[in-house]
């Protein structure tokens, strides 16, 4: 699909293990509540030692030496209990010429204080407390409020409240056997992975049918895929349809800010999976936890996500495939995964599950729409030919919204028309019926819309225009041009990317031949088509002037759709050579464009009034006027 715009059911609980130990029989170390006991041990005898080391530090005088020391001005400042007087002296110690501090027990004297006032020292009244309270205090409660507040960050952290004190603990769902009720009859589209996935099934249920043979279970299968593609929902299914337990965690939650947290986590997934195999892991964003060791920072010599992977890799070695456990991973990044990951006796097979074709679009959509009630008019098939380029939960949000505009508009049923709207909804935006436009404004981009249009129906590898509408929605888009290919196409020709090209650049010819200037609205235009020019040129070989050849070194997330930084492998004579090519190719298919453009004048000058008025054209509209004005010359 291109589009070219103007721009200003009820399951059961799942369990969730935040437990560092196992459950049953357990050594008293390992039970819950042992650190509780450890730490208010050790909170107590800090006290005992805290007071000693302090009361050690005073100096133990009899009373008639205070006297004798307050009489000669010797005393700083002192604290008077019922029970004891202690302060400081203004003498040094003769050995370490530190400050004397001392204690004394006191006489029944009311005179106490008139000596020390007649004196000048410094003294203050207490009524002496107990231990207990002192420790409560100073202790108890300080450090109550510390686990309080360390207590509620841990839980902010995903911690689930057990803070420090449980910091090493698996956060891993497990989901026992009769609380995955998903089976490959909730999977629709990925036949082929569904496919691949029934041996490891087989597998599961009966382990020794393979074993006769002098085989092993695969250890590790990876799901590689777009965002989106069903990789979780096939995990789930894998389980569901074997009937064992799902142990599942994201990759993300193995790392912490603590060294060795992550590695700590990995052991105890796996200790709990022998536990209760047959059973699958599922890690998913396996690439937060297995990208390729020594690229990027490392702080201090160890990572802690190289710690977490060397200890996966070392759990995937050391467990035996007889047992029963199978390891399901999924990412959408597999070419930055370390190639220890992937080698055989890992991770044996990895699993492509790709975007739709039209048949696996049209399937998930009748899955989703299933449980919507539908006017007979709506034809999914349709639907799933408007949707290229869509992926299962694109498919599953757009039956959604139809379900949601139905409600909206107070339809009985969701029809045809509300599946239109959702998808121009997901591609496009909401209306936004509140941005008016000026008359002048609404022309230009009526016009605009118009010359891609034109162009779209007359160059002869365009691809058929479905809508084209002038109503502003989302963020930027002030109107858009829709075109559907009839067939899935998987690559594309020279001369379809140079008919691309002009495409892209009529609304900006139209705009030029109309007004005579031009306008911001075709940024996002010239953006796609630098991207397809620079692209035959550098990378496709299509240049006549550069030759066959490739320039640059550009890593690409497959999946995700997303380019890196271009390493440059080429000098300062070839790069000027590429700009040179690149704007001859650009300028050619403006040329082009406008040549399309001024030839048919009249049909473009009609286009854009019909828009004007109704405001959103189909293709068949856009069709009937093009035969019209044809025949009216005739």
């Amino acid at each position: 699909m291109k589009r070219n715009h103007f721009t200003p059911g009820n399951k059961k609980p799942d369990i969730e293990i935040n437990k560092p130990g196992r459950q049953g029989s357990q050594r008293f170390w390992q039970q819950p509540n042992f650190n509780i006991w450890l730490y208010t041990i050790f909170m107590v005898l800090s006290f005992y030692f805290w007071q000693g080391y302090f009361e050690t530090k005073k100096e133990q005088i009899p009373y008639s030496e205070f006297i004798g020391y307050l009489d000669k001005d010797q005393v700083a400042e002192a604290v008077v209990t019922d029970k004891y007087i202690s302060g400081t002296l203004t003498v040094k110690d003769e050995r370490t010429n530190a400050i004397r501090r001392f204690i004394t027990v006191p006489l029944l004297n009311n005179d106490l204080a008139e000596k020390l006032e007649e004196h000048g020292v410094k003294y203050s009244v207490r009524q002496s407390s107990n231990w207990f309270g002192s420790f409560l205090a100073n202790w108890v409660i300080p450090f109550g409020i510390f686990f309080l507040v360390w207590g509620w960050i841990g839980r902010r952290m995903g911690q689930g409240g057990k803070g420090f004190l449980n910091i090493a603990g698996n956060r891993v769902h497990i989901h026992a056997e009769s609380s995955l009720d998903v089976t490959f009859d909730d999977v629709a589209g990925v036949e082929e992975a569904k496919e691949e996935l029934q041996e490891s099934i087989a597998f599961l249920r009966d382990p020794e049918r393979i074993q006769r043979l002098g085989g092993r279970m695969p250890k590790g299968i990876l799901l590689a895929g777009p965002p989106g593609t069903g990789k979780t929902l096939l995990a789930r299914a894998v389980a569901g349809e074997a009937k064992v337990p799902f142990f599942s965690i994201a990759g993300s939650e193995f790392v912490e800010m603590f060294v060795g947290v992550g590695a700590a986590r990995v052991r105890e997934l796996f200790e709990q999976a022998r536990e209760k195999a047959p059973c699958i892991i599922f890690i998913d964003e396996l690439d937060a936890i297995g990208g390729a060791r020594g690229v990027g920072p490392v702080v201090g010599g160890h990572d802690e996500r190289e710690q977490t992977l060397n200890q996966l890799l070392s759990e995937m070695d050391g467990f035996d495939s007889s047992v029963g456990v199978v390891v399901l991973a999924a990412t959408n990044r597999p070419e930055i995964l370390d190639k220890a990951l992937l080698r055989s006796g890992r991770f044996d097979r990895q699993i492509i599950v790709d975007k739709p074709d039209l048949k696996a679009r049209e399937a998930i959509l009748k899955l989703h729409s299933s449980r919507i009630k539908m006017s007979k008019e709506v034809d999914l098939l349709v639907v799933a030919q408007r949707t290229p380029g869509f992926v299962g939960a694109d498919l599953e949000n757009i039956a959604n919204e139809a379900a949601i505009g139905a409600v909206r508009k107070g339809h009985e049923e969701v029809t045809m028309e509300d599946f239109e709207a959702a998808i121009d909804r997901i591609i496009a935006g909401p209306e936004k019926k509140h941005r008016v436009l000026s008359s002048e404004e609404k022309r230009r981009v009526a016009y605009h819309e118009s010359g891609h249009t034109l162009v779209a129906v007359t160059v002869p590898t365009g691809e058929p225009v479905h809508k084209v509408s002038i109503i502003p929605r989302g963020i930027a888009a002030l109107g858009y041009t829709m075109q559907l290919p009839i067939n899935e196409k998987f690559f594309s020709t020279k001369d379809e990317l140079k008919d691309q090209i002009a495409i892209l650049l009529g609304g900006r010819a139209a705009e030029e031949i109309v007004f005579g200037n031009i306008s911001s609205g075709a940024q996002n235009d010239l953006e796609r088509a630098s991207e397809i020019v620079r692209a035959m040129v550098c990378q496709f070989g299509m240049s006549e002037k550069l030759g066959p050849l490739t320039y640059g070194k550009r890593q690409q997330l497959i999946y995700l759709g997303v380019q890196g930084q271009e390493e440059r492998n080429y000098s300062e004579e070839t790069a000027r050579l590429i700009d040179a090519e690149v704007r001859a190719l650009v300028e050619e298919a403006h040329e082009r464009a406008t040549q399309i453009l001024t030839d048919q004048r009249l049909i473009l000058d009609t286009l854009a009034e019909l828009l004007q008025e109704k405001e959103v054209l189909t293709g068949e509209e856009v069709h009937r006027l093009m035969n019209k004005v044809e025949s009216d010359r005739e």
